[in-house]
């Protein structure tokens, strides 16, 4: 996608409208190492964001979706994180991934949009069309600028900066969020951009808002106690020169 040319702003339905401004929240537990894994702790959490202000969350797998869906009565980013063999595509990589996430009856399905190679050869537009066939909108999770040209034409409704950092392409020692390309999708993408990836303060969230995200995700330092706490003691080793 050209960089000398301002995109033709599709318009945006109201179900994706109605995140503007706000923060959503990432309720998820990685695997089983962390002791708040579980449906029932992630509907908790759910709860718990959804009194404090979240506009929407963003929860893995149908079991969590479900359950989540059945505690709140915010609207549910669904992903569904499957690893396969032969890709390094892991956020509902696959139509079939794709489907099992849409029958919990989620209105909004994220799925990998880089231009990485999926599963088995498939394609990121039959993921796409899945999801819009049931009636849900697409967002595609990026990595760099040179994702954004495929997920567009694969005909997602929003784009994200998730993944920057977490691929080969993207990969970064910075603990920051990546507002450069959050900066360039905003003026670049024809489609409604959110923020993603080490959100870690209220300020970095605002900077994000400012810049022009429609909203911020915002997971492990809100729901990963494990994680909030491992930054806290690194830090303080670090003051003292453990």
């Amino acid at each position: 996608m050209s960089s000398a040319s301002s995109p033709r702003r599709a318009p945006v339905p109201d179900a994706i409208a109605a995140l503007h401004g706000g923060l959503v929240v990432s309720c998820q537990a990685g695997d089983k190492t962390n002791p708040l894994y579980g449906p029932e702790t992630m509907a908790l959490m759910a709860r718990a964001a959804e009194i404090g202000g979240a506009v929407a969350l963003r929860v893995n797998g149908p079991d969590d979706t479900r359950a989540v869906m059945a505690a709140t009565s915010l609207p549910v980013l669904a992903i569904n994180k499957v690893d396969y063999p032969d890709s390094d595509v892991r956020i509902t990589p696959t139509v079939a991934d794709t489907i099992a996430i849409l029958e919990t009856g989620a209105p909004f399905i994220a799925l990998d949009g880089t231009n990485r190679p999926r599963p088995n050869g498939e394609r990121l537009v039959d993921s796409v069309n899945a999801i819009h066939e049931r009636g849900a909108y697409a967002f595609a999770d990026l990595a760099t600028r040179d994702d954004l040209a495929g997920a567009i034409e694969a005909g997602v409704d929003a784009v994200g900066t998730t993944l920057s950092g977490y691929t080969a392409e993207s990969a970064t020692d910075s603990d920051e969020p990546d507002l450069d390309l959050l900066a360039w999708l905003v003026t670049y993408s024809p489609v409604p951009v959110y923020a993603e990836g080490r959100y870690w303060t209220p300020e970095q969230a605002a900077a994000a808002l400012e810049i022009g995200a429609s909203f911020v995700v915002v997971g492990t330092a809100i729901t990963n106690p494990m994680k909030i706490t491992q930054r806290f003691v690194t830090a303080i080793r670090r003051e003292r020169g453990a």
